[in-house]
């Protein structure tokens, strides 16, 4: 278990401060004020939902928050934009969704999204954030008229959390090892953990939010492993293959400068000697649709 250098440590003893988005509060407004090409607007997104079956599930809590960012000082310059709503689903919240997020159906009774106060907030952000980015993606562009064309991102896979000795990605455990704590599973407190976990102050250098935006400016390559042999699926299980049960392929997401080597390696180790995948780009607008 790997934790950040400046966490406090007390008899042997880690010692957890809990974090409810302190320093978080919305600004005066929705102006940001005059932007330079060095800021970015990152809307952080977080949803909860009915249960984990993205195309029948619907959304019970939303909540956004639009934070400046400035590349150059690596530090927030102003928040605007926030806005969260519960919403009462045309069904029932499954036992296992009320085990997590606690919320009843009594709570949701008569509630709605304003979706076009969501359209709107998602149409000024460069870049939409989610921990987890496909599953929030499915319920959002599955309501949303604009959020279909918007550049996402995802902070457990735009993050090399594994390069910097974390052994897990799940939200909260990267925010204990980073010595916080926070009530978890409901949308706004969820938001506002993942904006302090990666504009963290311990980082000097080397920020997780700089290597987000990074990346949420790159493709992705999606190589998949067409007619693999049956007797080779635990092989490409282990080589972080993808089961993709609709298509009935083995996949894996990568760079650019990994597809060749990729492609020798299932040469070798699945295809004997004569490469039968097929390399797909997916475009910004794409990842994690």
């Amino acid at each position: 278990m790997s934790f950040i250098s400046t966490v406090e440590k007390i008899d042997d003893k880690v010692v957890l401060y809990k974090y409810a988005g302190e320093g978080l509060s919305s600004s005066a407004g929705d102006d940001f004020g005059i932007e330079t090409p060095n800021q970015k607007r990152l809307c952080f997104l977080d949803v909860e939902t009915t249960g984990k079956d993205r195309t029948g599930d619907e959304i019970i809590e939303i909540a956004l928050k639009t934070i400046l960012f400035d590349l150059e000082s690596c530090s927030i310059v102003s928040i605007a934009d926030t806005y969260e709503s519960y919403n009462e689903p045309t069904i029932p919240i499954k036992e296992e969704a009320f085990l997590v997020n606690r919320i009843t159906d009594e709570m949701v009774k008569g509630k709605s999204i304003d979706w076009n106060q969501v359209n709107s907030i998602i149409e000024k952000a460069d870049v939409i954030v989610a921990h987890n980015a496909s599953f929030d993606r499915a319920f959002i562009d599955g309501n949303s008229s604009v959020s279909p064309r918007k550049i996402w991102a995802c902070s457990l896979e735009d993050i090399d959390w594994s390069g910097r000795n974390f052994s897990n990605g799940k939200q909260e455990l990267l925010c204990f090892w980073h010595g916080f704590y926070y009530d978890s599973h409901r949308a706004m407190n969820d938001v506002d953990a993942l904006i302090h976990l990666v504009t963290h102050p311990h980082y000097t250098e080397d920020h997780p939010i700089v290597e987000l935006i990074k990346n949420a400016g790159k493709p992705y390559y999606k190589m998949k492993a067409l007619k693999s042999p049956f007797l080779k699926k635990d092989t490409l299980k282990a080589n972080n293959y993808k089961w993709d049960g609709g298509n009935k392929y083995w996949w894996k997401k990568l760079n650019f400068d990994e597809i060749e080597p990729e492609k020798d390696w299932l040469t070798e180790s699945i295809y004997d000697d004569y490469f039968l995948g097929m390399v797909e780009e997916i475009s910004l607008t794409d990842k994690y649709k």
